[in-house]
């Protein structure tokens, strides 16, 4: 535990940095770890044993910053959240997240590696997604063709899947929470709305982003769990295929009306295979919506994939004997008790973390936070089209773990032929951050209540 004296030293390097630097040191959940209480007024600012680069996410609770482990030189993601500015329900639910995370271990969603605790603040170091977002790439490039839409979303339902078979339900699936890592590859992320769910018990929280929200949410019905998912699944397919929303309206009640409606119209360019797959998703009665282990054998979803057809993720057993990484904590200084200790209960401390990264690929040569262009160069972007000021609530507390790329010229929006069975909205939401002053817009810069919060949207 911290001692008085640590925790007042902390506070004094925290305040005399323009960044976030020097830690005192305090007890984690589940485990403890020691954070160095020295002034580093010339060293660049560290927490525990990791090097702060730069700012990547921030918003009014919590901030987001890009660190290396100095021990292993890999680089991490460290989730700041200023636990003052929480009240106790959403102290709950941060707590709910961080045990929700630590029950995970999937290639498609981020890993958490260490919980960091203080009186007054909670850091998450987790895994760093280097891509960005997937809403910045639609941003920057444009809808996907289906081939590579469909790499994605195999890896993406391939996490939400194993999610749901541990009773987990995510309930804010959207193109901001599916980050790339530097291979390209999906890392689910944000798990602050999350929860765990009894078959045959009903949820009734209404959250998430309405573009994304299941018909039910509007409606303000009770619902089972993994339905909500699978609809967002839906929406995100669509989205990754044409570059836009399949639901949208200037207002949250016009959003509300055409979700209840379930018409949405289908890009000419769009293959019949795709097209009945949306169908699976985007069904108005929940009972009827596919499950995912049904998706997973879909022909759309394995086309190009007939010898490794989609199936639900085994989860490994876990390997906390690797002779060469105990060997290596031992040489970091670690005793040998207190590093079968921390692994066998996997205490997320140190010990822990550093036997995680140790077992991870290297990180780009080039990083140490060099990486081209301002982490934040598209949300700066918006903010000044827009002229909004702070991040909506949910994006404040839950910011983004990625680097941004450098903003260019945005692409006009898709062309689509509505076929006559489909409704044609008037407008059609594509993934531009050109000035947009619609309530029921998704970008992270509008400040509206309404991106990410449902409670307003059911109207009755």
């Amino acid at each position: 535990m911290y001692s008085e004296d640590q925790s007042q030293s902390y506070s004094q390097v925290k305040s005399s940095s323009t960044k976030m630097g020097g830690a005192g040191g305090g007890s984690t959940e589940g485990g403890s770890t020691r954070v160095s209480s020295r002034s580093r007024a010339s060293e660049e600012p560290h927490i525990g044993k990791y090097k702060l680069l730069k700012t990547i996410g921030k918003g009014n609770f919590a901030k987001v910053k890009l660190a290396k482990h100095v021990p292993t030189g890999k680089e991490v993601a460290i989730k700041i959240i200023d636990k003052t500015q929480l009240n106790p329900g959403s102290l709950q639910k941060l707590f709910r997240e961080v045990r929700i995370m630590k029950m995970l271990d999937h290639p498609n969603i981020v890993k958490l590696f260490q919980v960091i605790e203080t009186e007054k603040t909670l850091y998450l170091v987790m895994e760093y997604a280097s891509g960005g977002e997937v809403f910045d790439y639609l941003v920057l490039h444009g809808r996907m063709k289906e081939k590579e839409a469909r790499a994605k979303f195999r890896q993406i339902v391939s996490a939400v899947q194993y999610c749901h078979q541990k009773r987990i339900i995510h309930r804010d699936l959207k193109a901001e929470n599916l980050l790339l890592d530097g291979e390209m590859n999906i890392k689910i992320a944000d798990f602050g709305f999350s929860n765990e769910f009894t078959p045959g018990a009903k949820l009734d929280t209404f959250c998430g982003s309405p573009p994304y929200a299941a018909p039910e949410l509007f409606q303000g019905k009770k619902y089972d769990g993994p339905e909500v998912d699978v609809w967002s699944l839906g929406v995100i397919l669509y989205t990754l295929v044409s570059g836009s929303l399949p639901f949208d309206g200037s207002t949250l009640r016009e959003l509300r009306e055409r979700v209840l409606r379930g018409k949405y119209r289908i890009p000419f360019y769009m293959s019949t295979d795709c097209e009945n797959l949306l169908k699976k998703f985007l069904v108005l009665n929940p009972a009827k919506r596919a499950s995912l282990e049904s998706i997973m054998r879909d022909k759309w979803m394995n086309t190009g994939y007939e010898e490794e057809e989609l199936r639900p993720y085994v989860e490994p057993q876990q390997d906390y004997k690797d002779h060469k990484r105990i060997e290596a904590l031992v040489c970091l200084g670690y005793n040998r008790q207190e590093i079968e200790y921390s692994l066998a209960e996997a205490k997320y401390d140190d010990v822990f973390a550093t036997y995680l990264l140790l077992g991870r690929k290297s990180t780009d040569p080039e990083s140490d936070g060099s990486r081209s262009g301002s982490s934040l160069s598209l949300r700066t972007a918006a903010q000044q089209q827009h002229a909004h000021q702070p991040h909506a609530a949910h994006q404040a507390h839950h910011g983004a773990y990625t680097a941004r790329p450098p903003p260019t010229a945005h692409r006009p929006p898709t062309h689509t032929r509505p076929p006559t069975h489909t409704y044609t909205p008037a407008h059609t939401h594509t993934y531009t951050r050109r000035a947009c002053t619609r309530r029921a817009c998704t970008r992270r810069a509008c400040t509206r209540r309404c991106c990410t919060d449902l409670s307003g949207a059911i109207l009755g």
